[in-house]
C-alpha cells in the first residue's frame, strides 16, 4: 500500500508541477492580456490541485491534510473571482481582446502591455 500511494503521490506532484510549467510559459508567450489570464487560471486551479492532492498524499497526520484542504478550498474560490475581476478591469480600462492572427502578424507578437491590438497605443 506504501509504494502505491507514494507512486500516485509522486505522479500527482509531477503532474501539477508541468501544469503549473506549461501555465507559466502561457503567461509570457501568450498575445493578449485576456489569453494570459487563462495561463494564469491554469496554473491557480489544476497544477495547485494537483500539486495539494499529491501533499495530502505524503501527509502523515491529519491535521495538515486538513490545512491543505483548507488551503484548496481558499483557491477554488478567490482564483476565479481573481481572473473575472482582472478580466472586468481591462475591460474597463479599454483593452480590447485580440480576436485574430491579424493583430499578432501586425504587432509581432510582441504585446508586452497588455494592449489586445485595439487599444489607445495601436492607432
Amino acid at each position: 500500500m506504501g509504494l502505491a500511494l507514494d507512486i500516485a503521490s509522486w505522479a500527482c506532484l509531477v503532474g501539477g508541477s508541468v501544469v503549473a510549467l506549461i501555465g507559466a510559459i502561457g503567461i509570457v508567450r501568450l498575445p493578449d492580456v485576456y489569453s494570459r489570464m487563462h495561463g494564469a487560471g491554469m496554473i491557480d486551479t489544476l497544477g495547485a490541485a494537483l500539486i495539494l492532492l499529491g501533499l495530502m498524499l505524503q501527509s502523515e497526520h491529519w491535521l495538515v491534510t486538513v490545512k491543505l484542504i483548507l488551503i484548496g478550498v481558499f483557491l477554488f474560490f478567490t482564483s476565479p473571482t481573481t481572473t473575472f475581476a482582472l478580466a472586468r478591469a481591462a475591460l474597463n480600462a479599454g483593452v480590447k481582446p485580440l480576436l485574430s492572427g491579424e493583430g499578432i502578424r501586425r504587432h509581432g507578437g510582441n504585446q508586452r502591455h497588455g494592449d489586445g491590438g485595439g487599444g489607445p497605443s495601436s492607432s
